[in-house]
């Protein structure tokens, strides 16, 4: 077992010297950009070739190993072992060969790959030379290694299909700092007291980009130096979510809180998780079985007391709630960040309730609009339950126009909670800078775009970032294999696994199209049943995954069993097959009517996908149109001017709302990855070296902060 240990040690030196050399090579290129001289570009020569000699001379040292472990074996595997001699060499010699491909990046290079990608990735060369160097390994060991494995999945997901033809084990991946290099975060010279105030927060509570959101960006300021408290209610539904609450602890304060006419105690949860203080409300009204909002039978008809109760929360807890040992109370110098409607009462509950005694003077609310659609409207009737002053009535009154009333004698009065935080708060602000704009119009503003309108000098946009840590291709341990933005050949093996889960023929020349999300109006999987049997006229293969109404559930079937060769649907949700199609297709489609922002393309280009999506909101402010017209050498080398036009876009862009501008934009994309092959590359570099970061945006949300 010695040489075995040996070769294992061996075999960690050449994976980690590997992604040392794509650090190197991508610090390299950063440097190449910075200065056009030829010095420079002999020097990065100069690092590559050391690389690729040191490499190479472990890689022989390893073979040389792996012959003398074959030699001290048993006669009957020294007999297995010289049939399988041969294959270990000529993989170190193919993988120190591609290695050296990869790593100069020459021109001749692209001409010889197959359409879009390298060929099979040297991790996946490595992982098949360590599986040949452990066959020797004890029966012991194997089934101590089988254990953990199962130990450390994930439980099974309820899948509506019969697709699959062979399932594609989950692995674990391995990690080196190589592969993670620190990130150095500056410091703030204005540390502030932040507190977000939402209905849901990952990992705790999440339907959407709203609990991403809320999870991540005050991580990231938090690492700048601000204090961040985010408020969210203690939702026990009776699922495997609820687990996730053990970490946080009883403060045994309470506060009673006066609204729909009584006094309603509540109490708060604290956990510290990345130096930020989650506080979680708690009140019985949280604790039923079913969704956040809702279940089989419909909206839950007290959400407008649920998210009141959170809103007063909310405002008590910076004053009541202790801290000890933690920094002490956060006091009233603090920010509020209103979430939608569900925080949306709480800007007008410092303006009209605590300012008007002396309290949060100094504070500056925020309100942070994710999705315009849901304003938080009931009868008018309500006003006196919300615990608002009477003379403020006016800050949330809302009248339906004419034709959105129910009958004549109906004068379509209401209560509009977000229209009372946009009327109040100091600050509106968007998930991105498109859809900014697009709420002060009448088609977008759905009813606030006059009151939008004449706040627009205090209404801002900022698209959102990822979690760069779960979005990962390097280690990401949903995916059949890692790669990076310096060695591509492991997606194409993610494309071959996810096609062979999912019964699909296995071919690398075919474009794989993916489309994740809901299956409603907004998101536009009815313009992708308008156009499928477009589409299923060009030499593509789909994958769909989502649920919701269900005729387009019905839709997905019958679209499986018609294109049994080109369409697989997932009815359902599935958070590790969401990350393999992110990794295995080539192109993820994005048809949405309107959208705030939007994650998944984010998603898609970290991890070299390239998205096709209707121009609206943030999709159209996060994904650059391709550029024909652009140097790809430069782009290539990590030297483009992309303010200059030198880029060559991340994806496709098609304004129109309707099946021919949507098959436009598929042609137009097929005919780069069959045709030009080094185009689709550098447009992958392109997507995947962008900043997608939260510590990006956090920088933008600050300045907000600090008007």
């Amino acid at each position: 077992s010695a040489p075995i240990d040996g070769q294992r040690r061996l075999l960690s030196r050449v994976h980690a010297r590997g992604r040392a050399g794509a650090k190197t090579t991508r610090t390299c290129a950063g440097e190449s950009s910075m200065s056009s001289s030829s010095s420079a570009a002999m020097d990065i020569q100069q690092k590559i070739e050391a690389l690729r000699r040191e490499n190479e001379a472990l890689r022989a040292e390893l073979s040389a190993g792996a012959l003398r472990a074959m030699k001290m074996s048993t006669p009957e595997a020294r007999v297995e072992t010289k049939v399988e001699t041969p294959v270990v060499v000529e993989e170190v010699k193919e993988v120190s060969e591609r290695a050296a491909g990869d790593v100069g990046a020459s021109a001749s290079a692209f001409e010889e790959l197959p359409p879009a990608y390298e060929g099979t990735s040297s991790y996946a060369s490595e992982s098949r030379m360590e599986d040949i160097l452990v066959a020797d390994v004890t029966p012991e060991a194997a089934v101590e290694t089988v254990e953990e494995s199962a130990n450390g999945d994930e439980a099974p997901h309820a899948v509506d299909t019969a697709m699959f033809a062979e399932p594609v084990p989950e692995r674990e991946a391995v990690v080196t700092e190589a592969a993670m290099p620190t990130k150095t975060v500056i410091k703030t010279e204005n540390p502030m007291q932040i507190v977000f105030v939402t209905s849901e927060v990952a990992p705790w509570s999440k339907t959407g980009g709203l609990a991403d959101v809320c999870g991540s960006l005050p991580q990231a300021l938090v690492a700048r130096g601000h204090r961040v408290m985010v408020i969210a209610p203690r939702y026990l539904n009776q699922t495997k979510n609820d687990k996730l609450y053990e970490g946080a602890f009883d403060t045994c304060v309470k506060s009673k809180l006066g609204c729909f006419g009584a006094a309603h105690e509540v109490g708060y949860f604290h956990q510290v998780r990345n130096g930020v203080d989650y506080v979680f409300v708690d009140h019985p009204s949280y604790q039923r079985p079913g969704g956040l909002y809702g279940d089989s039978f419909g909206v839950y008809g007290d959400n407008q007391f649920r998210f009141t109760l959170l809103a007063h929360a909310a405002c008590e807890a910076p004053l009541v709630l202790p801290f000890t040992d933690m920094g002490g109370r956060y006091g009233d110098d603090v920010v509020f960040v209103a979430n939608d409607w569900h925080a949306g009462l709480v800007p007008t509950l410092v303006a009209s309730k605590y300012r008007k005694h002396g309290v949060y003077n100094n504070a500056r609310t925020i309100c942070a609009i994710h999705n315009i659609l849901h304003q938080g409207v009931e009868p008018a009737t309500t006003f006196p339950n919300l615990g608002v002053p009477d003379e403020w009535y006016g800050t949330m009154e809302y009248q339906y126009p004419e034709h959105m009333r129910a009958h004549e004698l109906d004068k379509g009065l209401v209560v509009n909670i977000l229209k009372g935080a946009i009327a109040t708060s100091d600050r509106v602000l968007t998930v991105s800078e498109g859809y900014a704009y697009e709420i002060t119009t009448p088609e977008g503003g759905k009813g606030m775009e006059d009151l939008l309108l004449s706040r627009k000098h205090n209404l801002d946009g900022i698209a959102n970032g990822i979690d760069m840590d779960e979005w990962n291709p390097e280690a990401d341990p949903d995916c059949a294999a890692p790669y990076s933005v310096v060695d591509l050949g492991g997606k194409l093996e993610c494309k071959r696994a996810l096609q062979k889960e999912l019964g699909l023929p296995v071919r690398d020349d075919v474009p794989l199209m993916g489309f994740i999300g809901r299956l409603d109006w907004q998101k536009g999987p009815d313009l992708l049943q308008a156009a499928l049997h477009d589409m299923m006229r060009e030499d593509v293969q789909v994958v769909m995954l989502g649920s919701g109404l269900p005729e387009l559930e019905d839709f997905m079937r019958w679209a499986e069993q018609t294109y049994k060769d080109k369409f697989r649907g997932w009815v359902g949700f599935s958070v590790p097959m969401a990350h393999r199609i992110t990794a295995g297709c080539d192109i993820l489609l994005m048809p949405s009517r309107f959208e705030p922002c939007g994650l998944n393309q984010l998603y898609a280009m970290r991890y070299g996908t390239l998205p096709i999506a209707h121009a609206t909101g943030g999709l159209k402010d996060t994904i650059t149109a391709h550029n024909s017209f652009g140097d790809v050498e430069k782009v290539l080398s990590g030297t483009a001017d992309l303010q200059a036009g030198e880029g060559v876009g991340t994806g496709w862009l098609f304004n129109d709302m309707n099946s021919d501008a949507l098959m436009w934009a598929i042609r137009s994309a097929c005919d780069v990855y069959r045709n030009n092959p080094k185009m689709w590359r550098a447009m992958q570099t392109q997507a995947m070296t962008q900043d997608l970061s939260w510590d990006a945006a956090g920088l933008k949300w600050e300045q907000i902060f600090e008007w």
